[in-house]
This record gives C-alpha cells, sequence and structure tokens, in this order.
C-alpha cells in the first residue's frame, strides 16, 4: 500500500484522505466518551465503518474538494484528529469543522488546521459563504471557530438525525469577500 498524499500543510500539521487503513484508529476515536461528547455520542463499529463508508470515503469523489480529512502532526507523523470542509447533512450548506484525539487536546491544532480549511474553501475553492456549528456547551470549539474568523449568528436547530437529537446548535457563518477582505486577500479567480 502506498503513503497516502499529504495536500494541505501548516507548520506543524498536514492533511490526507481517510483511508480504509484507518478504520481501527477511527473506531477508537468514537469509542471514547470524552471525545464524542459533543458529536452525538459513542459510535459502535457499524456506525463508525458506515460513517467511513459514506460520510468519507464515497464522499471525496462525490464532492471534489470537500470532505473530511485525517490531521496529522507532521514531524510524528501521528494521527491527531480530523479536519473538514463538507455539506450539513440533510443541507447544501457548506461547513468547516473538527475534532480531536485528546492527545491533540490544548495544543492549538484546531485552530492551525481549521484556519487552513477555511482559507482552502475560500480562495481555492471559491466557497461564497462557510458555517460553522457547535454543541451550545462545548465553548472550545466556538472559540475556535471565532479565532478563524466565523461570526457567531445565534442557534440553529437541524432536523436530519445526526443533529436533531443535540437541539439547538451555536450557529457560525462568514461570508467569503468579508473574510478576505479583514485578511488583505484577493478574492478568488
Amino acid at each position: 500500500m502506498s503513503q497516502p498524499e499529504f495536500w494541505l500543510h501548516t507548520d506543524r500539521l498536514m492533511l490526507r484522505r481517510f483511508t480504509l487503513g484507518d478504520r481501527n484508529w477511527l473506531r477508537d476515536l468514537y469509542a471514547d466518551a470524552d471525545v464524542t461528547r459533543y458529536l452525538g455520542g459513542t459510535k459502535t463499529a457499524a456506525q463508525v465503518d458506515h460513517l467511513l463508508e459514506t460520510r468519507m470515503l464515497e464522499y471525496y469523489d462525490a464532492h471534489p474538494g470537500l470532505g473530511i480529512w485525517m490531521t496529522v502532526e507532521r514531524a510524528t507523523g501521528e494521527r491527531l484528529g480530523f479536519h473538514l470542509l463538507n455539506n450539513i447533512q440533510g443541507e447544501t450548506l457548506i461547513q468547516v469543522g473538527f475534532a480531536l484525539a485528546k492527545a491533540a487536546w490544548g495544543r492549538g491544532v484546531g485552530t492551525e488546521m481549521a484556519a487552513a480549511v477555511l482559507r482552502y474553501g475560500f480562495v481555492d475553492l471559491g466557497l461564497p459563504r462557510v458555517v460553522a456549528i457547535a454543541s451550545l456547551p462545548n465553548l472550545a470549539s466556538q472559540r475556535v471557530l471565532e479565532k478563524i474568523g466565523l461570526r457567531r449568528h445565534g442557534v440553529r436547530a437541524f432536523a436530519h438525525p445526526a443533529y436533531a437529537a443535540e437541539g439547538p446548535m451555536a450557529w457560525f457563518e462568514r461570508d467569503a469577500p468579508d473574510w478576505l477582505a479583514e485578511r488583505a486577500l484577493p478574492p478568488p479567480h
């Protein structure tokens, strides 16, 4: 099996597509109640396998440029979590998001790569708008979303089963022209 291609880099991190070889790592991540308390709770092996197949592997080809990618530390190759730029399930809205293994908590990993993913969405993909959702009690994730330049706009609930049990969630959004202007970046071509 060949080495996976790392396609987005920051000073400390890089992203690659998930592969079937990540199945056990992903099962372990979703078995951790602390990690998943804001991700809808733990998942069974079968639920994780379904997520890997449909929301990750099949999604790459169905939605070029979008997806959920493995976040890896450049210096060690350690898998730290994942970052995403994809559709909120049941919606046409494109969201930015992340989930991190406990070993990555408190190290700035979420912010560093989420900022790069948001820039990729606005600059490279030319997305006009990106949104994000976070559990209301998850203040750490809400701070990350604000640090990368998204703006909180109240709360929103979603009918899709992936989110319905959560109820209202913190709602963030940003339009590309405002975000790009704030960073003195030219608009995409």
